[in-house]
């Protein structure tokens, strides 16, 4: 039928949906919660951070299809809505090959937004509190326009995530792609990889562990940890709305804790006899990190509903599972749940 999207031939309210990175922590989420509300969804993920066990029960769901794919080359699908969370992020894994992670997020983003421009598709781009660098305005909001070191380590994922933004606000301006740009700050819950550098699953993991707790510098600086539920509804509802705008639009949790409280509260939560162990903290670590929500709550309705230490409280049985199954941790009850 030409000329016409696949969105005006389907229903409205089963949509055919492509998450880049949709076997990823966040991107799983998504799916699941997509074809929950009846939507035809197409994972496409290249596993270099996602995992196939994320999306293993989804599989026979006859709404769900998978792909093998890395973003960096062009995919050729006909969709109507696009979420494009393809890119490690977390500094151990994007840090790994930098100039694989600036082209995941550069190439990636032109490749979808071809995409989206051939289908007109709608199509959300995961951005990151980290284009705001390590910030001079706190809390940071939408129109800050950050403080960020172009030359440093982390710079692969910064400045790639800001160059797709500005790829992004340029395909709307000259294609008139239908674009929503979110900005992600820390977030966390089931499905995190145990490994991936990041203070809530390395504290949890530690402290089940009983291993000292890695905590750099003296642990005086901030972090704002939104749970993955209250991330995935605010990407939907964004996506959905026809009146929020294109972005940037900051999500997540306004609440701000120290990072040597929060070890603190997990050692305290799972019963653990860990150790806080301090060190350096890393080139360019941020001091603060905090968002300004008020467009988001004012725009969508939206704030994060699920309070820390609840959303931890899952976040640690989850890997209390994983290292169960793999060996690392005897099946004993975990303690102190309510400390």
């Amino acid at each position: 039928m030409s000329g016409v999207s696949l969105a005006e031939q389907l229903p409205p309210a089963r949509r055919r949906i492509l998450v880049t990175g949709g076997a990823g922590f966040i991107g799983s989420h998504l799916c699941e919660r997509l074809l929950a509300e009846g939507h035809l969804v197409i994972s496409a993920d290249n596993y270099f951070t996602g995992r196939k066990e994320n999306v293993a029960h989804l599989i026979g769901n006859p709404f769900f299809e998978v792909l093998r794919h890395d973003v960096t080359f062009p995919l050729y699908v006909e969709v109507d809505w696009i979420f494009n969370l393809a890119c490690p992020a977390s500094p151990i894994h994007y840090q790994h090959d930098p100039v694989q992670t600036t082209k995941t997020s550069v190439h990636g983003a032109i490749n979808m937004l071809g995409l989206a421009k051939r289908t007109r598709a709608r199509i959300f781009q995961a951005s990151t509190s980290e284009v705001y660098g390590d910030p001079e305005l706190h809390p940071q909001r939408e129109d800050y326009r950050g403080s960020v070191n172009p030359i440093g380590p982390r710079a692969c994922y910064d400045e790639g995530k800001r160059c797709a933004e500005t790829l992004f606000f340029d395909y709307h301006r000259q294609h008139k792609v239908d674009i929503r740009v979110a900005r992600i700050f820390n977030t966390y819950g089931p499905r995190m990889l145990p490994n991936d550098g990041r203070v809530v699953s390395n504290f949890i993991v530690q402290a089940l562990l009983g291993e000292p707790i890695t905590v750099h510098g003296d642990g005086s600086q901030t972090r704002s940890f939104c749970y993955v539920d209250d991330l995935v509804e605010g990407a939907l509802r964004f996506m959905g709305s026809d009146t929020a705008g294109t972005g940037p639009l900051n999500l997540g949790n306004p609440e701000a804790i120290s990072i040597r409280a929060l070890a603190e509260t997990i050692v305290a939560m799972t019963g653990s006899r860990s150790r806080l162990s301090f060190g350096e903290r890393p080139v360019d670590d941020p001091s603060r990190r905090q968002p300004d929500i008020a467009r988001a709550r004012q725009a969508l309705g939206w704030a994060p509903a699920v309070p820390l230490r609840q959303g931890l409280e899952r976040a640690i049985a989850y890997f209390d599972g994983e290292l169960r199954r793999g060996g690392r941790r005897a099946a004993a009850p975990l303690i102190a749940r309510g400390a």
